[in-house]
């Protein structure tokens, strides 16, 4: 296929790259930031100039970078916003008819992410009609996203809305928990330094997962929204045990109280993306090849 993809040097974005023309497919990948076979373009104006028809489109393009980042930077963050409907309105105006819409589980209520019992969140959790308050401006840019991909379906095109959980692999930026983690234990930092209370709960993806699953669901015309995670709740102090036992050693925990924390609890229902794609990498084989690295 003839595939547009934006963001394509970022995290999830280089991964998909590499997966696309693995597969053979015709790939024009554009990003603010050029890497090898990667347009320095501005998304933002691409959406806005250009008329080209591709099979499909898959928008990566974003500001992003960990909770630090969407606590710091709520008006950056929501230039995502005028993205997604630039994206929206190139969609329809070109006629492509298929494409990818990342949102995210940023767009879940916080009330159901809160301390105690573990709600696992599923995709009927999110009513459009009455939403409630999603996770600062990321989450709603993203939830506002959702929405405009409806109107872009009333217009003939195949929008398959994805929401990953805590998407993670070897080659992520350390400002994410999981490769912070990964140099703390390298290091072999001790006490080994944890955000916050260490009993918050995150549902880790491999990237490789999260790109497996992001061309089934196209493959298999899947529209969604679809969680993209594994349903695995993880406390960060786990996932501390876990990094520094493969590591080698057991260090002592500390705790950052002022630190950006987030939601309390977030864990997926997978059943919807069981139906079509089984994910692979466990997060012990996940951690394993990142200390490898």
């Amino acid at each position: 296929m003839r595939v547009l993809l934006t963001g394509a040097s970022g995290f999830v974005g280089r991964h998909l790259h590499q997966a696309l023309r693995a597969r053979g497919d015709d790939v024009t990948a554009i990003d603010l930031e050029p890497t090898p076979g990667v347009y320095e373009c501005d998304a933002l104006d691409f959406f806005r100039e250009d008329d080209t028809h591709y099979d499909l489109a898959i928008h990566a393009a974003a500001i992003v970078g960990g909770r630090a980042s969407i606590d710091g930077s709520p008006l950056g963050v929501a230039t995502n916003l005028a993205l997604d409907a630039w994206y929206m309105r190139w969609l329809v105006r070109t006629g492509t008819p298929r494409a990818v819409f990342f949102s995210s589980s940023a767009a879940y209520p916080v009330a159901l992410q809160e301390p105690g019992e573990i709600h696992r969140l599923a995709e009927t959790d999110i009513d459009y009609a009455n939403p409630g308050q999603p996770d600062a401006t990321y989450g709603l840019a993203k939830l506002t996203g959702e929405q405009l991909c409806q109107y872009a379906a009333a217009e003939g095109i195949q929008m398959t809305v994805l929401r990953p959980f805590s998407g993670y692999g070897e080659d992520q930026a350390d400002c994410y928990p999981f490769p912070a983690f990964i140099q703390r234990a390298k290091r072999r930092q001790d006490p080994f330094e944890i955000w916050g209370s260490g009993d918050s709960t995150r549902d880790w993806i491999h990237i490789d997962d999260l790109v497996g699953a992001t061309i089934a669901a196209v493959e298999w015309g899947i529209t969604g929204p679809i969680n993209l995670g594994w349903g695995r709740a993880t406390s960060f102090n786990e996932l501390a045990h876990l990094v520094a036992k493969q590591a080698g050693y057991t260090p002592q925990l500390k705790y950052l109280a002022t630190a950006p924390q987030g939601v309390h609890h977030r864990v997926c229902d997978p059943t919807r993306m069981l139906d079509f794609y089984q994910p692979r990498v466990t997060l012990e084989e996940g951690i394993q090849r990142a200390l490898n690295t």
